[in-house]
């Protein structure tokens, strides 16, 4: 019964969230426009499938992933499990002592965000635009080892308890950097990777994996050290992508230069 009223209650919600929308798009294509809307009962029925599958997308998270990841972050920094192999003490834990906690960081980060809807409608779209040169799988790879990254850098930064602002003015330092020398054409799409990351899979369980380390993790305050992972999980995807389009800019020129030099022979 408390699940049947949970429902109720994220179905209200998502229906408060998706029904401004929907008037938009509706209101514009019929008073602004003037145009009628082609398909109407199938454009309805869509809708309705958009707003159970939210419902049903938000319901499992809070009933399962996000109270899985903050388990995890506790079962992963519990004294038993930390202290038994490694070299720290109970009141000054060793860096090394949380290997396992950064390489579960990656993972999730990584497989959170192959997951990610958004990112999937992003790439589709980039290979469409793009004649097949940016691929569908290459751009949610690269996004996703950014997030990887991003998220196990995070998570040391929680360990070790240094200024998050450090890893933020460096990371866009060198995105920057990178802006400078990567192909035109990918620095937008790059930009906006950062942003597609940080949805409805990533948030709850990134979220909810920084709150458990700093409540578990000795000396760590959640409100100081908990928060914060979302933006590494923003950052260095921006970086990945663009990355990514150099590393494949370089191979071009690599084989151009390879079959010219055939050519010449």
């Amino acid at each position: 019964m408390d699940g049947l009223v949970s429902f109720g209650f994220t179905l209200a919600a998502m229906l408060r969230d998706v029904v401004p929308i929907a008037a938009i798009l509706f209101g514009f294509q019929v008073v602004v426009l003037r145009r009628p809307i082609n398909n109407p009962a199938r454009v309805a029925t869509g809708m309705v499938l958009v707003l159970l599958g939210l419902t049903f997308f938000l319901q499992g998270l809070e009933l399962a992933l996000f109270p899985l990841g903050r388990l995890m972050a506790e079962q992963l920094t519990a004294p038993d499990f930390i202290h038994s192999s490694g070299t720290g003490t109970l009141a000054e834990p060793n860096w090394l002592d949380y290997l396992w906690v950064y390489a579960f960081a990656a993972a999730m980060g990584f497989a959170t965000t192959i997951a990610e809807p958004a990112l999937l409608a992003v790439a589709i779209k980039a290979s469409a635009v793009s004649g097949g040169t940016i691929t569908v799988k290459g751009l949610r790879v690269a996004v996703a080892l950014g997030v990887a990254v991003g998220v196990a850098l995070g998570v040391f930064r929680i360990v070790t308890g240094t200024p998050l602002h450090w890893y933020i003015i460096g990371g866009y330092v060198t995105v920057i950097i990178q802006t400078a020398f990567a192909p035109k054409l990918i620095i937008p799409l790059a930009y906006d990777s950062g942003g597609v990351t940080t949805s409805t899979v990533t948030v709850p369980l990134v979220a909810a994996l920084g709150l458990g380390l700093a409540e578990t993790i000795p000396g760590r305050s959640p409100i100081l050290d908990g928060f914060g992972l979302i933006a590494f999980a923003s950052l260095f995807p921006i970086m990945a992508v663009m990355g990514y389009a150099q590393v494949v800019e370089w191979k071009a020129r690599r084989w151009a230069h390879n079959e010219g030099l055939g050519s010449n022979h």
